[in-house]
């Protein structure tokens, strides 16, 4: 009866020494292949400062979420190719290049500029409450008829280069804190941008899960902390340096992006 009651005790701790290292094993494997960083200006880290001179108008970030995912994993190689502005286009035909089947990890956010995310928010801001609703509804008939093609062909082309990679596609935050006092827009205006955000992130989780990607929704995560928030992780309108209006900060980034990639990452 010792005997088994021992044999028993050496399996379990054998069993959980195995458990233990596969995990890590796993774990060890994400972090050794390479790391690529594709997308637009939320993935570049525009609004987080501390801009790589070298990346020029890109303003990549040593803030933003690659940059701090690449520097607390060490994988085997980084590119980080994301660029301020950068339609699912730009992605085809200038982000691709380091893509290969030792890639182990993709991350990417694309779509807002497709859909004509600056407009929609210069008119938000300048025009009145009708026509900044008029703006959202042209998006989101944009984001109905169009979007979805122009994420497969970039999903597609993603698969096709790197076919071993974990591909994270990360979400887009919602813009504001409704239900409180806040200067700047009209609530209607807030409200309809706030959804406007909740329809693109929900035709990207489509499309992302019909490739077999992973969607990394980061909103929850922005929760309490949108503006109109007492730690608002996004800029508001920026006058001084207009494009980090409505990106997110360094704590955006470290905060709510990071996060969302980490946990996917394996």
């Amino acid at each position: 009866m010792r005997r088994s009651r021992i044999t028993a005790y050496v399996t379990s701790l054998l069993l959980a020494g195995g458990l233990a290292l596969a995990g890590a094993a796993t774990e060890a494997q994400a972090a050794t292949g390479g790391y690529v960083a594709l997308g637009d200006s939320y993935s570049s880290g525009v609004g987080a400062g501390s801009y790589i001179s070298s990346s020029g108008s890109c303003d990549r970030s040593t803030n933003a979420y690659p940059y701090l995912w690449n520097a607390a994993h060490s994988p085997s190689s980084f590119s980080f190719l994301a660029c301020s502005g950068a339609t699912t286009d730009d992605v085809l035909s200038g982000q691709l290049g380091t893509l290969s089947s030792s890639t182990a990890l993709v991350s990417i956010t694309i779509g807002g500029n497709d859909a004509g995310f600056a407009d929609v928010m210069t008119t938000c801001v300048l025009s009145s409450d009708s026509t900044c609703l008029s703006r959202i509804s042209t998006a989101e008939a944009y984001v109905d008829s169009t979007l979805p093609g122009k994420l497969d062909n970039v999903y597609d082309a993603i698969s096709a280069k790197a076919p071993n990679a974990k591909v994270v596609v990360l979400s887009y935050p919602r813009f504001y804190l409704l239900g409180t006092t806040c200067l700047g827009l009209s609530s209607t205006k807030r409200s309809a941008i706030n959804g406007a955000a909740d329809y693109i992130d929900a035709a990207i989780a489509k499309r992302a899960a019909d490739h077999g990607f992973t969607f990394g929704d980061i909103r929850s995560a922005f929760s309490s902390h949108e503006i109109c928030s007492s730690n608002s992780w996004l800029h508001s309108v920026n006058w001084l340096d207009i494009t980090e209006s409505y990106h997110p900060t360094a704590a955006g980034q470290s905060g709510g992006y990071l996060p969302a990639l980490t946990s996917n990452a394996s």
